[in-house]
């Protein structure tokens, strides 16, 4: 259940944060901290022909970030996607949904994303945005997202120690341990464990659940030269599924659903998302400063994926919505025991050299990946009666397997070269490319419709940077990227879980970064074209439909960027304007020149926080995020209404029994908007989603 606070309180929390307006400790605009995902670990964001963003731990903490979508949400290219309370996270980035299955890494080694990823162990988020065809051989433009895992302390006077108890999200509380150290004679060991704890009761009713965590990290300085590094966690969550709301009829329902599990029943089961995930890395320093680094990684994740599905409408023969009376068909959905599998073996050496005067800085790489797909022989999806939006319902359970499932094989191999030509001391060249051999095998799980596809192909990408007047540097760059789409796993498709062709994204961008005394700033013009897969058909019965190829979207946009620190005052603010236009499409001629659905045109997120003198450990803070107008239907003959929120903080710094002690008090959503967060289309059905009411979150921190 949400909180309501009395008036009174949050007058004196407005007050407290009269003059701020956006989220503490943010370092969105040109972080100086280099970044892992981008391939360049040893270059400032400022220094890159790229754009890119870092969300740091302290920024975490503050926010009490549980998914990536938290974290992520502060960039104003980042938009939610069919992104569900209780399910994994589905993002956009610059009008692009992120594919789980290759967009996201672990300590740069890529991972499968279909799974409920925990924070607490979680040091950063990074996010590279563009078409990232340098940095991976299959990923849908847009962006990579990488979690960069909590590490051992450098110095024994560095330890970590800290407890955190949290409140908040309607009735959630979780308990979190963090404990960090180096031991052995000249301290070459070190540790960082950390393990975690959440009963889960959100502000949606009936979404109960729990989850836990256990992760460790440890190093092994063998020796000047030599570091042995590796990182292993054990996380699962269990918890009701939470179901998308829709049209109803020809008329947008009122938003206030956000707290309305409407889908759960009395037979409902909750889904299940176990899964471990480890690392190993040696770094190995040689001659003459070149460094060889060799790291392996594997993922192994059980999902039990159950839903009480609310789709459609057979009343009115409206599959696309609801019924008009706002009732809709429930579906027992369950697909149990999923196994997926992800293993990653890369090695890379790194260094310089100079050649006919010039010096370059080049990294050679090498990938083996494979992903494997292992589901149960068949899933349930059967119609078991009728819900409504007020949750009254006539349903029975129908848990009964029925349809078939579809298992994939891929293995990958890839080989990337990168340089960086110090032209002269203003301008440099950047240089990449890679070679990538893909082999992938698809059937259905009755052993029919086997597919293979075998294929390789080469992915540049280049740049320029000059360093400007008034510590300015400009850049232009290009880059292409492959996507290896699956159709869905569906029998109304002749080509159900089958691979998709290869197709080839491109990406032109110009880009600006400067800071001149406590401000900073950012601006880039991108310009991406992706080809675009169309169903063609009818698509309401078995087999009455094909997925394939059919022509482009093409987004062109701009993004800026502001920051300003002072000794009381952080100010963080981004915003994005965004034109995508579908074109050349074959199947519909008629969505030529339209809008994709569930993107808006203009995004803008501002953070601020305020140090106070009179009270030197609190800090107060806030954030507003604003998201444009947006397709709800095709030719915009439904959108949905532009929406902003505001969140504020409030961190005061004390001792508590002689111990160090941070509290925060945050109240999300404090104009307790009632808003549609986000619009997506799925499976040919219109969905919606509601934006969180108002929301209070307690947390104390304890260093001992």
């Amino acid at each position: 259940m949400a909180h309501h606070l009395p008036k009174l309180t949050c007058h004196a929390l407005l007050l407290a944060s009269a003059s701020a307006i956006a989220q503490n400790n943010t370092v969105l605009v040109t972080s100086p901290a280099a970044q892992q995902i981008s391939g360049f670990e040893n270059l400032s964001l400022r220094e890159a022909p790229f754009s890119a963003t870092n969300v740091d731990s302290a920024t975490l903490r503050d926010l009490g970030a549980q998914r990536i979508s938290d974290a992520l949400r502060l960039d104003s290219s980042v938009t939610d996607s069919y992104n569900s309370p209780a399910y994994w996270d589905i993002l956009s980035v610059r009008g692009f949904v992120l594919d789980n299955r290759y967009n996201y890494r672990r300590e740069g080694l890529p991972i499968n994303a279909e799974t409920m990823i925990a924070m607490d162990n979680k040091e950063r988020i990074e996010l590279f945005k563009g078409t990232s065809g340098i940095q991976a051989g299959t990923s849908a433009p847009g962006g990579l997202a990488n979690y960069v895992v909590k590490r051992p302390p450098n110095s024994l006077e560095a330890s970590v120690r800290s407890l955190t108890l949290s409140y908040g999200n309607g009735n959630n509380s979780s308990v979190a341990l963090d404990l960090g150290g180096r031991y052995g004679e000249t301290n070459a060991v070190g540790y960082r464990f950390n393990a975690a704890y959440e009963d889960l009761n959100p502000y949606f009713q009936n979404a109960k659940g729990q989850r836990q965590l256990l992760a460790l990290a440890m190093d092994w300085r063998i020796n000047a030269n030599t570091r042995l590094e590796w990182e292993v966690e054990s996380s699962s969550r269990q918890q009701m599924g939470v179901n998308a709301a829709s049209i109803t009829g020809n008329t947008l329902p009122s938003p206030v659903y956000a707290k309305n599990n409407f889908s759960k029943q009395s037979w409902s089961v909750p889904g299940v998302f176990d899964g471990i995930t480890g690392s190993v890395r040696l770094k190995q320093r040689l001659d003459n400063n070149w460094l060889w680094t060799t790291q392996i990684g594997a993922q192994r994740l059980k999902t039990d994926d159950r839903l009480s599905f609310a789709y459609g409408c057979y009343a009115e023969l409206n599959f696309d919505r609801f019924c008009s009376d706002k009732t809709f068909d429930l579906y027992d959905y369950r697909s149990e025991n999923e196994r997926r599998t992800s293993d990653a073996l890369q090695t890379e050496l790194t260094g310089q050299v100079q050649l006919a005067g010039i010096q370059h800085e080049l990294t050679f790489s090498w990938l083996r990946q494979r992903q494997i797909d292992e589901l149960s022989p068949m899933q349930a999806y059967n119609w078991a009666g009728t819900g409504s939006l007020s949750g009254v319902s006539d349903s029975t359970a129908a848990p009964e397997p029925l349809e078939l499932n579809t298992n994939r094989q891929e293995y990958s191999t890839e080989i990337s070269v990168k340089d960086r030509i110090k032209v002269n001391r203003f301008a440099d060249l950047w240089l990449g490319i890679r070679s990538s051999q893909i082999q992938r095998d698809s059937q259905r799980t009755d052993g029919s419709r086997a597919t293979h596809d075998d294929r390789s192909f080469t992915t540049p990408w280049v740049a320029f940077s000059h360093k400007l007047p008034y510590s300015t540097t400009g850049y232009v760059s290009f880059g292409q990227g492959i996507e290896a789409q699956v159709t869905p796993n569906r029998s109304r498709y002749t080509n159900a879980g089958e691979a998709l062709p290869s197709a080839k994204s491109n990406q032109k961008e110009l880009g600006f970064k400067g800071a001149q005394s406590a401000w900073q700033w950012n601006a880039a013009v991108f310009d991406i074209t992706r080809p675009v897969w169309g169903d063609q058909g009818a698509c309401e019965e078995d087999n009455s439909c094909t997925r394939k190829l059919d022509g482009l979207a093409h987004h062109i946009g701009l993004e800026l960027g502001m920051g300003y620190r002072s000794t009381q005052w952080k100010l963080d603010t981004s915003a994005t304007w965004l034109n995508a236009k579908r074109a050349d499409a074959v199947i519909d001629p008629n969505q030529n020149g339209q809008r994709p659905l569930n993107v808006p045109s203009l995004v803008v997120r501002a953070a601020t926080e305020y140090r106070w003198t009179q009270v030197p450990s609190l800090r107060t803070s806030a954030r507003i995020s604003h998201e444009g107008q947006r397709d709800l239907m095709e030719s915009g003959s439904m959108t949905l209404p532009a929406w902003t929120t505001l969140d504020l903080a409030a961190h005061y710094s004390t001792k508590l029994a002689g111990q160090d002690t941070d509290w925060t008090l945050a109240l999300e959503n404090a104009n307790n908007r009632a808003y549609w967060r986000e619009s997506p289309k799925q499976f040919g059905h219109y969905y919606l989603y509601a934006g969180a009411p108002r929301n209070l979150r307690i947390t104390v921190r304890t260093l001992f």
